[in-house]
């Protein structure tokens, strides 16, 4: 492995150019004005540029590998690092004083076989982050600062590189509840949610709920494991002839008629009341005129023609509404001038009565179209599904996965459509099929047509047609996956023959490699013994796969033993399928695909170009959403956002969609980044905001229509930009009706920094909210008062500051200036005593100082997740050696991606 060491001379240049670094991210002294010393500052790209160029990582040289055994460098540690140490160290961690119990001047300075090595890396971030020495205390030169750093970072480095050989570590485990259902999703070729009935992981102390010290299983499990693949396995598969299909057909002007019919009726009754009366009359027609105008405001029919307009209307009681069933494909009729219209958050029901499927795929097309091409606006339609029995029985759920999203013009309306499948609706009505229609409780069931637009472009349809249950080909594809071309014919055309051809081919498939003859022949012996005792092959088959499908080789992410690894002098490496099962755990949360499985069979996947390559193709497909949706949501906690209770008293305006665009805000902003290979570093800052239409209304960002995710440019010297300023990140760590800048601080510190502080001592005491004097400060002077206690001091000192910056956000992450009439004050100091004013200080601070922590902070968390495992001291030369090349790429987020999956960490066991 190759070793990395610290350029001691450009080194120096990093440590001395931060104090300029810092002084040029804080206003000038000269300033006549705010504004005047704002203008005067670098921008943020500025700082961001100069920061990469101090950068040590970028700076570090590598030390060519040796076949000689490595010696740790004792000698000149006590020549020229130790003299150093005591000179600035021992006054507070010597012999007589030992602050946070921690003494320097007993510790081995042999990294590579001591004790110490834990102790030694503490010292070694604190020196590289100028934490360490205090600033009133001795100060440490930059000369000084940068041989122990040197000597401290090749030993630490050897220490890992050594250990990383002589421990080894396992990422052994079974299958998150995730990767389980996206493995049986591609496995199947089927979009359910086949883990809905399993618990929850928990998350483990970086985050992951992929890590393997948390993903074990009893016997029990497997069993519970058999029973859910066999219950996937009876959806993708059938038996039989296929289904015959019903359909509803429903015009609009036919939905209309009866309302249009009975309102005009109506009219003519009135006005012939008043026939001798024309003044009477002619108020009789303005009130209807009226009412007609009133139904705009909600979903209404419309004549276009006439202009006539009606409201629209539903009620359970008697099923009067729900359309009729034909066993007969019905005509298409013509574009008619009756339509429904759904404004902006409205929606419209369709009743279907009691003859809905169980099984297959409900298919659902409608003619549409905006009712305007003047606007810039494109509304998008959502579905639902639900039913209501009764005035206290009802339920409904969303079921389209995607919102379709409305091009087409009044002038040329065009068909959409919606495939549901029936097996995963979860909202079925209970009295389907045992109660009688027009009777309550009812039976039937419906579904709701919604405008899922913040504002936007009416939508209007003429005509929808629904068809169940749909199989576009029979047996459907998910059946054929199993149940393979029977290459068998004539005398050889036996049950046995077959049943080994189908489980060669799934348990291959299921397994991650190729199935050896040996297990064939097992679960054929078990085919064997269940035939006789079932009613066809099918049965008996699916009696089998399931025990394929509870195997700890589908279920465990499985890697060889090797018994000689203690005696090896490298890493032992995975096997090539294992590769093919990690590289697509990773980028895809799933079981790889046939190409993967051919490349690692024919021995090329190892091949760095090929899995260049790999990546490459892996971060096109579709399933690559998965990666950024799981570890966006594991690096950043964001179950924290899930559970998010806001105060809606203090926050009227806040609803659910606003929460579901934050949920989604920092996922879309990942993807960005990946699939444009941007510099991680926008995490910090970026000049953009992924935003839909709800987002942008909360962030006051103007002209973004539609609930998609869109790239938007900032206002120059805007609020916005990054992570730190995302609604949802800062919004979760609140307490719901205001800021919470510990909270805040610990999450920067954690998931972004990779620095979490230490847990607070025992009998810490607590704000006391009921003393009135307290209750009159801001939070931020409540802190401080907190802070003043001595027991609370050195770990707020740490945490305090970086929550502070955030100040000017409350609960929900809108910018505000005041809180109870007073000027929000956002600045702090440092553990060091620099300055940090608000969130463009701490911006600034981390763009000018941090860039190092923060990209070694990222790699180390994208690789847990990319090993399913926790990495410990002997990862850490590996984790440098890939931040080393991550930084001199550029930062992009792609390369970080395939500098991990190309690395030795990644491809070894």
């Amino acid at each position: 492995m190759t070793l990395l060491l610290h350029s001691t001379s450009l080194f120096l240049l990093a440590i001395a150019g931060e104090n300029a670094a810092i002084k040029s991210a804080q206003p000038t002294a000269v300033a006549s004005s705010s504004e005047d010393a704002e203008s005067s500052l670098p921008t943020l790209d500025e700082v961001k540029a100069a920061g990469a160029l101090r950068s040590s990582f970028r700076q570090h040289q590598p030390r060519p590998s040796s076949t000689k055994t490595p010696h740790p460098r004792i000698a000149e540690f006590h020549k020229h690092v130790e003299p150093i140490l005591k000179k600035t160290c021992l006054q507070c961690h010597g012999s007589e004083n030992q602050e946070g119990d921690f003494r320097i001047d007993s510790l081995d300075p042999n990294l590579v076989r001591g004790e110490d090595v834990n102790w030694w890396v503490e010292v070694l971030d604190v020196l590289s982050n100028s934490e360490m020495p205090p600033p009133d205390q001795i100060e440490m030169a930059d000369e000084d600062r940068s041989r122990v750093v040197e000597w401290l970072t090749s030993e630490i480095q050897l220490a890992s590189a050594v250990r990383r050989v002589e421990q080894g570590h396992t990422s052994f485990r079974r299958m998150a509840r995730y990767e389980y259902n996206y493995a049986l999703q591609d496995l199947l070729g089927l979009p359910f949610d086949f883990a809905k009935d399993l618990p929850p992981e928990t998350a483990s102390e970086d985050g992951f709920k992929n890590s393997s010290e948390l993903l074990q299983m009893s016997a029990m499990q497997f069993d519970y494991y058999r029973t859910l693949g066999y219950d996937a396995l009876k959806k993708a598969t059938v038996q039989g002839d296929k289904p015959p299909e019903f359909y509803w057909s429903i015009s609009m002007e036919e939905a209309s008629a009866q309302r249009r019919i009975k309102a005009k009726a109506e009219l003519q009754k009135r006005l012939d009341r008043f026939k001798d009366d024309p003044q009477k009359q002619q108020r009789e027609i303005d009130r209807q005129a009226a009412l007609n105008k009133s139904a705009r405001g909600g979903t209404h029919y419309k004549d276009l023609t006439s202009g006539d307009m009606f409201k629209s209307s539903w009620s359970y009681n008697g099923a009067r509404y729900a359309w009729p069933m034909s066993e007969t494909r019905p005509a298409v009729p013509p574009v008619s001038n009756h339509v429904v219209v759904i404004p902006a958050r409205r929606n419209l029901i369709i009743e279907l009565g009691n003859s809905i499927p169980e099984t297959g795929t409900l298919r659902i097309r409608i003619r549409a179209s905006q009712i305007s091409d003047n606007s810039d606006r494109r509304p998008a339609l959502g579905l639902k599904f639900g039913w209501q029995a009764s005035n206290n029985s009802s339920a409904s759920e969303p079921i389209s996965v995607d919102e379709i999203t409305i091009n087409a013009s009044p002038d040329d309306p065009q068909f959409y459509q919606w495939d549901v499948p029936v097996s995963e609706i979860n909202v079925r009505n209970p009295m389907r099929l045992t109660g009688k229609m027009g009777k309550t409780p009812s039976p039937s069931e419906y579904f709701s047509i919604q405008n899922t637009s913040m504002l936007g472009t009416d939508i209007q349809i003429d005509y929808i047609e629904i068809t169940a249950p749909v199989y576009d080909q029979w047996p459907p594809e998910s059946h054929s996956r199993i149940f393979v071309e029977n290459q068998h014919q004539g005398e050889n055309a036996t049950e046995a023959a077959y049943a080994r051809q189908v489980l060669t081919s799934f348990m291959s498939r299921a397994w991650r490699r190729t199935a050896t003859v040996a297990e064939v022949d097992q679960k054929l012996a078990l085919f064997a013994a269940i035939r006789p005792q079932t009613d066809s092959f099918h049965d008996a088959m699916l009696e089998v796969l399931a025990t394929v499908l509870a195997s700890p080789k589908f279920l465990y992410l499985v890697q060889s033993s090797d018994p000689d690894q203690a005696s090896r002098s490298t890493p032992t490496k995975l096997s090539d399928s294992e590769l093919a099962t990690r590289l697509s755990m990773f980028l895809w949360c799933s079981t790889p695909d046939q190409e993967l499985l051919q490349l690692a069979q024919s021995g090329q996947l190892r091949n760095e170009s090929a899995l260049v390559e790999q990546v490459d193709r892996m971060l096109a497909d579709p399933r690559a959403g998965r990666f950024s949706a799981h570890f966006v949501r594991q690096w950043l906690g964001m179950q924290l956002l899930d559970f998010l209770s806001v105060d809606r008293r203090v926050y009227p305006r806040f609803d659910p969609q606003l929460k579901e665009a934050m949920q989604g805000e920092p996922v879309a902003m990942f993807n960005n980044v990946l699939q444009n290979n941007e510099s991680v570093l926008d995490f910090i800052h970026a000049d953009y905001a992924m935003v839909n239409e709800r987002l942008a209304r909360h962030y006051e960002l103007d002209h973004v229509y539609g609930n998609q995710f869109q790239k938007v440019k900032l206002p120059e010297g805007g609020i916005r930009g990054g992570l730190l300023t995302q609604a949802g990140l800062l919004a979760m760590n609140s307490d719901g009706k205001d800021s919470h800048p510990l909270k805040r601080g610990i999450w920067m510190l954690e998931s972004l920094l990779n620095d979490p502080p230490a847990p607070p001592p025992p009998a810490v005491p607590e704000i006391d909210l009921a003393d009135p004097e307290i209750a009159k400060l801001t939070l931020k002077e409540r802190i401080e008062n907190h802070r003043n206690n001595a027991a609370c001091l050195s770990c707020h000192a740490k945490i305090d500051p970086w929550g502070i910056a955030f100040e000017n956000f409350d609960a929900v992450g809108s910018w505000r200036t005041n809180i109870n009439g007073k000027p929000v004050d956002a600045s702090s100091l440092l553990f060091n005593k620099q300055p940090l004013d608000g969130m463009n200080g701490l911006k600034r601070f981390l763009l000018a100082n941090r860039q190092d922590q923060f990209v070694r902070a990222i790699v180390y968390k994208m690789a847990t997740f990319a090993l399913g495992r926790p990495l410990s001291f002997s990862d850490r030369a590996d984790i440098d050696e890939i931040t080393v090349n991550v930084r001199n790429k550029q930062d992009r987020l792609k390369n970080l991606v395939t500098l991990i999956v190309t690395s030795e960490l990644f491809q070894s066991k």
